[in-house]
């Protein structure tokens, strides 16, 4: 498992006052180490009786019943980078620098805490009230552990079709912000003194460690307080690129104003410069590095298109190593995802997704931009195509499942979903010459 690979992530959402449509749309680039394998994962419903949730360092007791749910999992955690469920709920997490120590006993990994909200939430506030509560009995974080694991405090974005909050976590500590329009999360502290809930013991914890002076009447900035500023200038200056992008199109946002966001190149000089189309700085909101190192890149992407009035099914649209360098297809967690999308570990595999988008991305990176231009232009055709055909299956899928008929709602999407994938991959495969290698 890599473990050197710089702080980085995006995730961003709009509500529906803000969007072209009046439905919420989120959107999240992973950036992980750069050869770290992120395949989709979709998990069934299931009803349990007692065991344990499968984290990796603390037992958390399983609940009664889990729901049905598809998430980014890098091939080595028991946890997801971003993901979503039956019932509309999409979460997405970024590595928070913090100023608390590193702690001796072991806690949850921040993307099982993600993975978890997941399984046991109906809302985007249920969702906040299990990642608080995971995270006051069992913490996250830093702390030391001899598997490797590099660990680190998180802050995550939750959303649903009418709603959505921030949730930052230092140690056992949270606090939460609901947003009202349009907001981003990057690698920086941010909530501030108007936060709408903070854990108990928060203003002890920071005392404590010499964080903050108790005293009478103090107002308390939770991002301020534990924030590390030293460690958060990418993380701030790409938040306020993400966030100047997005407003600048406030009240027409959409699934295209938002993959507009996730591919943008720009090093964030200018925040309100026009968008970056090819790779021109290491700090962008889309990531890469040289071939041959282990440092960051994006891997994985999610734009969710939600729905709160049931005229159609959400579509997830997902991406596969560089969002620029991809074709984001259309799923649907009412079907079976194309088998290909979910294999992929440490070793380069020829029938999996992730591992063909990586050669396609690593030879647009050494062939130019040229190479790179020609690449967009071929993969626009085909994402252009998905656009036009998404919207009307979502359509039908909806009235099938609304009708009753969801055994032949979930064949409809499922064979959707598998020739989306076959002809996209079938382009992919051809625009790579044989000899490339992976690494």
């Amino acid at each position: 498992m890599s473990t050197g690979w710089d702080d980085s992530c995006d995730t961003m959402v709009a509500l529906s006052v803000s969007t072209r449509g009046r439905n919420t749309v989120f959107a999240k680039n992973s950036d992980r180490p750069q050869d770290e394998t992120q395949p989709l994962v979709l998990v069934p419903a299931a009803d349990h009786s007692g065991g344990y949730s499968g984290s990796q360092f603390v037992d958390v007791p399983q609940v009664g019943h889990t729901y049905r749910h598809v998430g980014s999992k890098p091939y080595w955690c028991a946890g997801y980078e971003h993901g979503f469920n039956e019932h509309q709920v999409v979460i997405g997490n970024e590595a928070l620098p913090s100023l608390l120590p590193e702690a001796s006993e072991p806690r949850l990994i921040g993307m099982e805490v993600l993975r978890l909200g997941l399984e046991r939430s109906r809302s985007a506030v249920e969702a906040v009230d299990v990642i608080t509560s995971l995270v006051s009995e069992f913490g996250q974080g830093k702390f030391s552990n001899d598997s490797g694991v590099r660990t680190y405090d998180n802050i995550y974005l939750i959303a649903d079709p009418v709603s959505a909050y921030v949730v930052e976590c230092v140690g056992h500590e949270w606090a939460v912000e609901q947003v009202e329009s349009i907001t981003s999360i990057s690698n920086v502290g941010q909530i501030g003194k108007d936060a709408d809930r903070v854990s108990p013991h928060a203003k002890t914890q920071a005392a404590r460690l010499g964080l903050f002076e108790m005293g009478f009447g103090e107002s308390f900035a939770f991002g301020s307080v534990f924030g590390d500023p030293q460690n958060s200038a990418s993380g701030t200056t790409r938040q306020c690129r993400s966030e100047t992008m997005l407003r600048a199109g406030a009240g027409q946002l959409d699934v295209r104003s938002m993959m507009d966001v996730l591919t943008d190149h720009s090093d964030g000089t200018d925040p309100g410069e026009a968008q970056v189309v090819d790779v021109a700085s290491h700090t962008s909101i889309c990531l890469h590095r040289a071939t041959g190192d282990s440092t960051g890149a994006s891997t994985a992407s999610l734009i969710a298109d939600l729905c709160s009035n049931d005229e159609r099914l959400p579509v997830y649209w997902t991406g596969l190593y560089s969002p620029c360098m991809t074709v984001f297809l259309p799923n649907f967690i009412e079907g079976e995802l194309p088998v290909s999308l979910g294999i992929g570990d440490q070793r380069e595999s020829s029938d999996s997704a992730w591992w063909d988008f990586y050669r396609l991305t690593h030879h647009g990176l050494q062939a130019g931009a040229e190479a790179r231009s020609e690449i967009r232009a071929d993969l626009s055709v085909l994402q252009s195509e998905l656009f036009e055909s998404a919207y009307d299956i979502a359509r039908e899928g909806r009235i099938l499942v609304g009708n009753g008929a969801n055994g032949a709602a979930s064949k409809l999407l499922t064979e959707y979903m598998a020739e989306n994938t076959r002809r996209v991959l079938s382009k992919v495969k051809s625009m790579v010459p044989a000899a490339t290698p992976a690494r």
